[in-house]
């Protein structure tokens, strides 16, 4: 059975709350895709983690991202004062910090598997990959080398239905003013293997928008090829407006389910994840701040 279940996405809101700079809509599911504050001071982790846990939501996932610089242990021991100078922060507070809000699920390069109870709610279950890093850049947190990307995505399970990252894939939502395109190419191969119901991301402010890729699994000359790019239009540009991406059954584009990817690619050299179920969506993407959302599928429709 499939359910409609709305997901609320925002990323890079650095310390902006809806009190003030922009306003939630109502959904399920709220994800932040990282960069909660400017410069990751208790403070600013505080004032954060108190909105989000407030929000009316069944589900809050979150994850840091590379300026949230006290949750990275190490970066902090090494860099802290470059950013604070002679007020550094208890970093191992600000950590524990997130062990205080009960309702918000952090995640740290790892996975959750989700499900909605409330009895008005969709009742839906699924799970979700999240993960605070991006290619290393600058004095700022939770980086990784070129030379190490391969094997921080190859740890996504396979079966994840949502992924949330910092980073965007090379190609996707990351085309920045001053760096061209700033996406991670290892973490666009990890997708093309794992193809998610959604993936996430924030990172590159410029980048807010929507893709739907059609990965292509019987390309004769390699792998992580694309076979289709659908790109959309922002009506939300230069103003305020929330915006929804409608992939439920009821939309002119769903995504369809595992069992019809498992029928569309019998055959295929390349394994089927089993036929479970999935979420029939609606994203809803905030316009206030700098984010971007990838949404992707594994087929194209045979209509």
């Amino acid at each position: 059975m499939f359910c409609r279940t709305r997901l609320v996405c925002i990323s890079d809101t650095h310390n902006a709350s809806p009190d003030g700079s922009f306003k939630l809509p109502a959904g399920d599911v709220l994800i932040h895709a990282g960069d909660l504050t400017n410069q990751g001071r208790h403070d600013e982790l505080h004032k954060t983690f108190d909105w989000i846990s407030k929000t009316d939501f069944e589900v809050k996932i979150v994850i840091a991202g590379n300026h949230d610089i006290t949750l990275d242990q190490t970066f902090y021991e090494e860099s802290g004062d470059h950013h604070h100078g002679q007020h550094l922060q208890d970093a191992e507070a600000c950590r524990k910090l997130m062990e205080q809000y009960f309702s918000i699920t952090f995640l740290h390069h790892e996975s959750v598997e989700v499900t909605l109870l409330k009895p008005d709610g969709p009742r839906t279950s699924f799970k979700v990959f999240g993960s605070p890093y991006s290619p290393a850049r600058g004095t700022w947190a939770l980086g990784y080398q070129p030379d190490e990307a391969f094997d921080l995505w190859s740890r996504i399970p396979l079966d994840a239905d949502v992924i949330v990252t910092h980073t965007p894939p090379r190609n996707h939502c990351d085309r920045s003013r001053d760096r061209g395109l700033a996406g991670c190419e290892a973490l666009r191969q990890a997708l093309w293997s794992v193809r998610p119901s959604l993936a996430v991301c924030g990172y590159v402010h410029e980048g807010r928008g929507v893709k739907r890729v059609v990965w292509e699994m019987d390309s004769p000359d390699g792998n992580f090829k694309e076979e289709d790019v659908g790109y959309w239009v922002d009506p939300g540009f230069g103003n305020k407006k929330q915006c929804l991406v409608d992939l439920s059954s009821r939309s002119s584009q769903p995504l369809r389910s595992r069992n019809q990817i498992r029928k569309a690619i019998s055959g295929t050299k390349k394994p089927t994840r089993p036929a479970e179920k999935v979420l029939d969506m609606e994203v809803r993407n905030q316009r206030s701040s700098s984010r971007a959302v990838l949404l992707t599928c594994h087929r194209r429709n045979a209509s």
